[in-house]
């Protein structure tokens, strides 16, 4: 009998620290919960949200896509990428013109989708045949009165960005294109198109 309560005896002071151990404080129990939500994912969507306020500027004038963001009460532009738009000037008026379709700033075109195009072929008739054309990506554009107008990149055609030999969409340069799909695009983007002699606006000179 004394052997088994000296054993006992023996035991209690481990067995005290077992439950020390097991009982944690709550608030340290919350702490460490807190250490484990991954910091990627909190970084994913602080992104997602600026996104959310970034709307898309391509300029005739220039011959450039700018994305802006609304920041509180003011708007800047925060990126600029060079572009090759439609052969002829004007805004677009039928299918087939190569004019670029043009918006107004009460009515902005939007992303509808963001297509993989890194496949898609296009011939062009000058002698190349079907060739790929698209680069990674095809933002589709919601153009009233039109269809299969979009953003996308410049495969086998990086030379001509800047300039004026697209048939209607808006050409970027590959490495571009990628880009702002990574970084900013989403589907439901605003997209304003402004004409040839549409200056900047007094946004459009603000950087961050």
């Amino acid at each position: 009998m004394k052997i088994h309560l000296l054993f006992l005896a023996c035991l209690m002071p481990f067995m005290a620290c077992s439950n020390n151990r097991t009982q944690m404080p709550v608030a340290e129990v919350e702490a460490v919960q807190e250490d484990t939500v991954p910091k990627a994912d909190t970084a994913l969507y602080a992104m997602m949200q600026q996104r959310e306020n970034c709307f898309i500027v391509v300029s005739k004038q220039e011959l450039k896509l700018y994305v802006c963001e609304a920041v509180e009460d003011d708007t800047v532009r925060i990126v600029e990428y060079p572009v090759c738009l439609s052969r002829n000037l004007g805004p677009k008026e039928r299918v087939g013109d190569m004019k670029t379709p043009e918006s107004t700033w009460d009515k902005p075109f939007k992303i509808t989708q963001i297509q993989d195009a890194s496949d898609w072929v296009h011939d062009f008739g000058d002698g190349r045949g079907s060739i790929l054309s698209y680069g990674n990506w095809f933002m589709r554009l919601l153009t009233p009165g039109f269809t299969g107008i979009g953003i996308h990149g410049s495969t086998n055609n990086e030379a001509s960005v800047p300039g004026r030999d697209s048939e209607g969409c808006i050409r970027l340069r590959n490495d571009d294109l990628d880009l702002l799909k990574e970084q900013y695009a989403y589907q439901g983007m605003k997209v304003f198109v402004k004409c040839e002699d549409e200056g900047l606006k007094p946004f459009e000179q603000k950087y961050y």
